[in-house]
């Protein structure tokens, strides 16, 4: 029980019970709320445990990437590819579509780091791996190319194995993942390899200097963000039952996964959660708006708006402000 010792070393007795009394209204949450209302909290969910995997990256290690869609696109088109063509259940392709993703990330994190890209022209990397990806789906049949793949839809049947089903299955799976990424994240920021992390994002240079391998750390970062991301991706291939290369890869989507870290807070661990059920909540609020007024466009008006405020008023995110005034410390990494 030593490493369970150690995730919750710090955490004061006030946050572990707000945990407690939050996870259990989450698994209750499906008694207690309708359908559209329960959507809401699956896609909530969602955009908080790929925002975990993105901060990993850039909150932690200090690395921006701008192509995460890549690894969630790998992921979902590996599992729903071989489930569609040879019938191979989720629960076992989850493992070819990490394998995939962490591919990837390496190859783009060796590229970057091996020749010193850093900031804005290492975020242009993984921008230009997500688009040269894009083009090759688009033109690979086994993947359905631009028309894009599309997973049978089987109504009023469970299937575990096989992740079909309701709201409900995909509800308490990605409820099992997001909390499952924040444990990690947790661990990951109490261990030597978080230390490394800070120590590079901080500066680079005097980390190697004094022994760091900051080649490695970087790497670890790239990869285990991308074995995240990637598994979100076949969860969300499956919820929606289809893939296409102009969605899966795009900039656009990869930019929604920026956005809740950015918002809720930067390399802290509740800052995805917070910024995913603002930005989620908010976001579905102006979407109804944008029908009933018919103003095209008014959700991305609203994260366009919600970004530039952020930068303005506060820069550190919505948790570091929430917890100062609760009086909540979260140490950053």
């Amino acid at each position: 029980m030593t490493w369970l010792r150690g995730l919750i070393a710090g955490v004061s007795s006030r946050i572990l019970w707000a945990l407690a009394i939050l996870l259990a209204l989450l698994i209750a949450a499906p008694a207690l709320l309708g359908n559209y209302a329960l959507s809401v909290l699956i896609l909530m969910l969602y955009f908080a445990c790929v925002g975990q995997a993105w901060n990993i990256m850039m909150g932690f290690a200090g690395q921006l990437s701008l192509g995460h869609a890549l690894y969630a696109g790998l992921g979902g088109y590996a599992a729903a590819g071989l489930y569609f063509h040879y019938g191979l259940g989720p629960w076992l392709g989850v493992f070819i579509a990490i394998a995939a993703a962490v591919a990837a990330g390496a190859v783009v994190g060796y590229l970057g780091f091996r020749f010193s890209l850093a900031g804005v022209y290492f975020a242009l990397l993984t921008i230009a791996f997500a688009e040269f990806t894009r083009i090759g789906f688009d033109n690979w049949p086994w993947a359905g190319g631009s028309g894009g793949l599309f997973l049978k839809v089987e109504r009023n049947v469970t299937d575990i194995a096989n992740l079909r089903g309701g709201p409900l299955l995909f509800y308490y799976a990605i409820l099992i993942l997001a909390a499952g990424t924040f444990v990690l994240c947790r661990a990951l920021l109490e261990s030597r390899l978080g230390r490394y992390w800070l120590a590079i994002r901080e500066d680079a240079e005097a980390a190697q200097a004094v022994g760091v391998p900051v080649l490695r750390c970087k790497m670890l970062a790239v990869m285990i963000s991308a074995a995240l991301t990637a598994v979100a991706g076949v969860w969300n291939a499956f919820y929606y039952n289809n893939l296409f290369p102009e969605t899966a890869f795009s900039v656009g989507r990869s930019i929604e996964m920026t956005l809740a870290p950015i918002i809720g807070g930067l390399g802290t661990l509740f800052g995805p959660i917070v910024g995913a059920v603002v930005l989620t909540g908010l976001g579905e609020i102006f979407t109804d708006a944008s029908e009933i007024f018919h103003i095209a466009g008014l959700k991305q008006i609203f994260y366009g708006l919600a970004l530039l405020i952020i930068v303005m008023y506060r820069p550190a995110g919505l948790w570091p402000w929430f917890a100062a005034r609760l009086g909540i410390a979260e140490r950053r990494p």
